[in-house]
């Protein structure tokens, strides 16, 4: 039987296979050179804004998922990321897949001149194309997902994301993918949901976590000890209590992406605020 994440894989490749008769490489290539500086550099750290967070809370924007459905179907990206600045988010996650989680590029293009705060496009990047299209609509970064890249695959993206200042959070989910992390890579996540079965189990982050720190130490042979230079650690889903983050800081993450916790609420700003007021 197919699982969720073949099926997102084998749409999207027909989808920017798509786009791409609509608007050409070439034409997407002067759009983002008329926003890019010619030494193109990141407008807004997303790895920086997590380090100085006292949370470290990545707040996502999330109207649906392939396992539950819809969660906020008439979420606006007009409020709700500019309320969860407001509430204190270190950084958002904007979903921008449309067939599957009911986002879209327009949701980035919305919130961008709302927010000051790292804007991560979250999406199943397997081609430049969508990197010209991140830097396009104003994001800060992007997610590569090491369960749909070949490690040759993921590097060449990285590198083709940093040239247009992007970084790249590195999405594994298991201890066969920490071969994925090199010195390059800005971030780390583990997501905690299983990718072909959308379960999700926020151990998984506790189980690998002392393992992808002696992965990430590794990554850069020429490291003093310090931890400036290094990936900086993300868990990702699953995450609904502010005893959870405290837990997942202690084992060594300073990123924590929280989306449906927050959207299922209906007052997603509101529910942020709160986990915030109890993690002080």
């Amino acid at each position: 039987m197919k699982d969720i994440l073949s099926e997102i894989i084998e749409y999207k490749k027909a989808e920017i296979a798509q786009q791409k008769q609509v608007v050409s490489m070439q034409h997407l290539c002067r759009q983002a050179e008329s926003v890019m500086p010619e030494n193109a550099t990141t407008r807004r750290s997303m790895k920086r804004s997590l380090a100085a967070s006292p949370t470290g809370i990545i707040s996502e924007f999330k109207r649906r998922s392939p396992s539950k459905g819809w969660i906020c179907e008439n979420a606006r990206a007009e409020e709700i990321p500019a309320e969860y600045e407001a509430a204190g988010a270190a950084a958002l996650s904007i979903l921008t897949d449309e067939k599957f989680f009911g986002g879209s590029l327009r949701d980035i293009r919305a919130a961008r001149p709302l927010v000051n705060i790292p804007i991560l496009r979250k999406d199943f990047i397997i081609d430049e194309y969508q990197l010209l299209q991140a830097r396009i609509i104003g994001a800060d970064a992007v997610l590569l997902i090491a369960a749909c890249l070949a490690p040759e695959e993921c590097a060449r993206l990285t590198a083709q994301a940093h040239r247009m200042g992007l970084e790249v959070l590195l999405e594994i989910h298991s201890p066969a993918e920490l071969c994925y992390i090199n010195k390059e890579v800005d971030m780390v996540g583990v997501n905690n949901r299983n990718l072909g079965t959308f379960v999700t189990d926020v151990e998984n982050s506790f189980r690998i976590a002392e393992q992808l720190r002696q992965a990430v130490k590794g990554s850069d042979s020429n490291s003093d000890g310090g931890t400036d230079g290094l990936p900086l650690l993300v868990s990702e889903s699953g995450i609904s209590h502010p005893e959870t983050i405290a837990g997942l800081r202690n084992a060594g993450f300073r990123g924590f992406l929280v989306g449906e916790t927050f959207m299922k609420t209906g007052k997603p700003g509101d529910a942020l605020k709160e986990m915030i007021g109890q993690l002080s």
